[in-house]
């Protein structure tokens, strides 16, 4: 198998092309990518549809990128940008109040439950998550043994960033407590998944019982070191 190990963050993000939809991992700040997120915000990259549990944290990030004005559309569950030491310095409220950016809210569930579809390969479905309220106009409705429920789609990207604890060459992840959440199902929906690990370790170093990831689902990886994992 080849090594998709690759030696910058400038390759490891290349040839994301203007438009594309990116899904990016973390919840809160567990998880979050921020270098791959930086060499994106470098490479000039824009109109960007981003994919992710929320709407950045702090000012670094997610946050940086939707300030430059790179992200034309967020598809998230928690529409703000979490900053308890600076709860004004809030770039997506920023930007979507002004008309800047369009925002797709989906409920975390129902999020995991579209990029679960896309990953299998399969089509749409119903969930009654979100029946009868403002989030379910203009989409199909049905009922079901008296219930009602609500026509969802798959959610795929282009392409995906993640951050894991340890990788080896053959693309194998294993990630660190919360830093999971959605990073395996993003990596299984996209055409192109990209890991920045804090660590390399030579093949077989892994368990295959500790591999959350398979290698296979995996395109490219890069180690940035950093201090917290």
């Amino acid at each position: 198998m080849m090594n998709k190990v690759v030696p910058s963050l400038d390759e490891a993000v290349a040839g994301i092309e203007d438009g594309a939809t990116i899904l990016i991992g973390g919840f809160g700040p567990s998880g979050v990518p921020t270098e791959l997120i930086q060499a994106l915000l470098d490479a000039g990259t824009r109109e960007l549809t981003v994919v992710n549990n929320n709407a950045g944290n702090g000012e670094s990030g997610l946050s940086q990128l939707i300030r430059a004005g790179r992200v034309r559309k967020m598809i998230c569950s928690f529409a703000r940008s979490s900053n308890p030491e600076k709860p004004n310095a809030e770039a997506f409220g920023e930007w979507y109040r002004a008309g800047r950016i369009e925002l797709e809210v989906v409920p975390q569930g129902t999020l995991a439950e579209r990029l679960r579809a896309a990953s299998a390969g399969m089509g749409p479905f119903y969930t009654p998550t979100s029946y009868g309220t403002r989030l379910a106009e203009g989409k199909e409705t049905r009922q079901f043994n008296g219930r009602g429920y609500v026509l969802e789609h798959p959610l795929h990207g282009d392409a995906a960033f993640v951050h894991a604890h340890q990788a080896d060459p053959h693309g194998n992840l294993m990630f660190r407590y919360a830093s999971r959440n959605f990073g395996p199902v993003m990596c299984m929906a996209s055409r192109l998944a990209v890991a920045q690990v804090d660590e390399v370790v030579p093949v077989g170093s892994l368990p295959p019982e500790h591999v959350m990831t398979p290698g296979i689902f995996v395109q490219r990886v890069v180690e940035v070191r950093c201090e917290h994992a």
